[in-house]
């Protein structure tokens, strides 16, 4: 089996990637580090420059992924700076900006960056598209999930356990990093 490392902490990531990437023959491990994150004004960015870093560092291929909320009406805003906002504002934070607001159109980027040492990184996007709510709900997931109302649902993502919830996320990138993987990865 291929074999790549996600570098993260967070098991939810590591399951999902690992579930995702396993139908294309990839074993996904993981290791916890700190990487530099660049202030940067994409997802995308963030997670290329963190991918090439821990590349060259541990000498192996590695993934890593990172997200973002982008609001329309607040011009983008979390967006690459979501983690922050999550710890300092949290979603009370988000929902008091938005007050009286009627555009309430968000999209959830992910941007997956993999990257071979001593190689540029390639990235793979999915966005899911979906509004803000009005209020928090839900008892399922964490952060945005309890404001984040993908489209096609009336609800936010907190009113679905995990299985369904993950799969109402945009999963391309995922499809798309598998595929090339797929042709380029040799038996490691």
């Amino acid at each position: 089996m291929k074999k790549i490392t996600l570098v993260t902490g967070n098991w939810a990531k590591l399951v999902n990637t690992q579930n995702k990437l396993k139908p294309y023959g990839i074993d996904v491990d993981n290791i916890k580090m700190e990487t530099i994150e660049i202030q940067a004004d994409t997802a995308e960015e963030v997670a290329a420059y963190s991918a090439k870093y821990a590349a060259d560092l541990l000498q192996k291929d590695i993934l890593k992924i990172d997200s973002g909320l982008y609001v329309e009406s607040l011009k983008g805003f979390p967006g690459p700076y979501t983690h922050y906002c999550e710890d300092t504002i949290g979603n009370e934070g988000l929902l008091k900006m938005m007050e009286g607001e009627t555009n309430r159109k968000a999209e959830f980027r992910e941007a997956l960056a993999y990257c071979k040492p001593g190689e540029e990184p390639i990235v793979f996007s999915s966005i899911t598209r979906g509004t803000i709510a009005l209020e928090e709900s839900g008892t399922h997931g964490w952060s945005w999930d309890f404001v984040f109302i993908p489209d096609g649902k009336d609800v936010t993502l907190g009113h679905f356990e995990d299985d369904e919830r993950f799969s109402l996320w945009d999963d391309s990138a995922y499809k798309e990093l598998g595929e090339y993987l797929e042709k380029t990865l040799t038996n490691k």
